[in-house]
């Protein structure tokens, strides 16, 4: 499934968060040689319980706007492994 993400980079967390269909991350990575793709991955990986090769940056690399291929889930599954997380870092 495609989904539009929008990145915060050299946050004071790293947090995801669902909105309406598109997920919100701030990360602690800067935007520098592709540091803040990697942590976003490790993070959705993490955050969602799927293997790191099930998450691909389809389009947006160099940006913060990204296009996200996560395979394997719906929106609504997205959204509960994501509040379930978050929950969870709390």
């Amino acid at each position: 499934m495609l989904v539009p993400v929008r990145v915060i980079p050299r946050s004071s967390r790293n947090i995801l968060e669902w909105e309406e269909g598109s997920i919100k991350a701030r990360l602690t990575a800067p935007p520098v040689d592709g540091a803040a793709n990697t942590a976003l991955i490790a993070l959705l990986s993490d955050a969602l319980s799927l293997p790191m090769r099930a998450i691909d940056i389809v389009r947006g690399t160099t940006g913060r706007q990204k296009l996200v291929d996560i395979e394997g889930l719906s929106p609504e599954e997205i959204a509960r492994r994501l509040a379930a997380f978050n929950n969870k870092k709390r």
